[in-house]
């Protein structure tokens, strides 16, 4: 069951809030069990993770429809009675106009925050003009206001991670979102204290999500000692399921071996805690 209005407002005051001080973790469930999961470890918030999601349906990431994913949300928004996150992706069009009424779209799923790129999937020129991208920024804010819903806005620089690591160009991208009314501020592939640092100090007072995907010599600690504000996983947790997966089906496919599962969690454990109320 879908959540009434107030929950959902709630939640995002909450999220609002969570977002005012502090360093919290917002780990990136791909379905409803993985969500439920991260909620019963204490988490305060989560975020969906478009990579996750499409390999848990046996496609690439970036490749479901608009559909598909808003549907998704919503299951995600009805899984738990926490604040989430929307990994939108590049916001399913290639126009300011179409980016506002799929954000539209988005916010009436119930998500408290919505993150949007600035990559064009083409790897000739997989970076849209920052004129583009600030223009883009500007309609999904004002999609959102227009809503009247408190929805954060998350601008993502997505230079590191599509094979253009200029620090200066991601930093004076997020800059120029943050003037377009981002409230928070995203370069996902950074992962020095120098680089992370300088993100930082270049969009305060603005929050700044890291990701950490993968094995890191940071804590959450360090990272806010640095100043960030919230810590995503990405896709890594799901990798992470599917690296255990493919261990122990290699294991049976090129072995015929079963000590794989040793380290399985117990059925019965795992009904015990879905069967809670």
């Amino acid at each position: 069951m879908h959540p009434d209005i107030g929950k959902i407002r709630a939640r995002r005051a909450a999220f609002r809030q969570l977002h005012a001080s502090g360093c919290f973790a917002i780990p990136n469930p791909w379905d409803p069990g993985s969500a439920r999961w991260l909620a019963g470890l204490g988490f305060q918030a989560l975020a969906t993770t478009s990579s996750g999601y499409a390999w848990s349906q046996g496609r690439p990431d970036g490749k479901l429809p608009l559909p598909v994913v808003l549907e998704h949300l919503r299951s995600m928004v009805a899984a738990t009675e926490l604040p989430i996150n929307a990994d939108f992706e590049h916001g399913f069009a290639d126009e300011a106009e179409g980016v506002a009424r799929n954000v539209a779209l988005a916010v009436d799923t119930g998500v408290a925050g919505i993150s949007i790129e600035d990559s064009t999937g083409q790897p000739e020129v997989p970076l849209l003009p920052i004129h583009e991208a600030v223009t883009r920024m500007r309609a999904a804010r004002a999609a959102i206001d227009a809503t009247g819903a408190d929805v954060l806005l998350i601008g993502r620089a997505e230079n590191f991670f599509v094979g253009r690591p200029d620090l200066d160009d991601a930093m004076a991208r997020l800059r120029a979102y943050a003037e377009a009314g981002a409230d928070c501020l995203y370069a996902p592939g950074i992962h020095t204290r120098e680089q992370i640092a300088a993100v930082v100090a270049a969009v305060t007072p603005k929050p700044v999500n890291v990701l950490v995907g993968s094995a890191s010599a940071l804590t959450m600690a360090d990272l806010a000692a640095l100043g960030v504000r919230r810590v995503s996983v990405g896709g890594g947790l799901a990798r992470a399921a599917w690296g255990g997966f493919d261990r122990v089906a290699r294991l049976l496919a090129e072995q015929g071996r079963f000590d794989g599962f040793a380290d399985a969690l117990p059925g019965q454990r795992l009904n015990q805690f879905f069967g809670a109320p």
